[in-house]
């Protein structure tokens, strides 16, 4: 599969009083790159929503490499693919001028809004893991 590439830019209030990323808004660009992907792939997630149908994250594995800092421009690199029916696994990766500075593995399920699991989309299920 072909990375999906997101950019970022390093706003004043992404940062901490030192002007480095705070820990957890790299967890924000992730989902940012995720949500795109699902919208490329042409899955309005407001309608899955209105037939009962959500995605939620179960499992986040992450390691912190590097820092960016204010006014930094990074890129989100993600692979993913379906791993069985009802989960969505995606690597990820932010990078600072072509080097990792976070690292994440994410699985995602696909549950009806009382939480019980609920197949994938067909978009997804056919992405298999290369």
């Amino acid at each position: 599969m072909i990375p999906h590439s997101f950019p970022v830019t390093v706003y004043y209030e992404d940062t901490d009083m030192a002007g480095i990323v705070y820990y957890a808004n790299y967890l924000r660009y992730i989902e940012r790159a995720r949500s795109e992907i699902v919208e490329e792939l042409g899955i309005d997630q407001r309608t899955m929503r209105d037939a009962g149908i959500v995605f939620a994250v179960t499992r986040v594995e992450a390691d912190y490499l590097g820092s960016a800092r204010l006014g930094d421009r990074v890129k989100v690199v993600t692979t993913h693919y379906a791993s069985g029916a009802v989960r969505w696994v995606f690597d990820q990766t932010v990078e600072l001028d072509g080097k990792p500075i976070f690292r994440a593995k994410v699985t995602a399920a696909c549950m009806t809004v009382e939480g019980k699991p609920t197949r994938l989309p067909a978009e997804i299920r056919a992405l298999k893991q290369s």
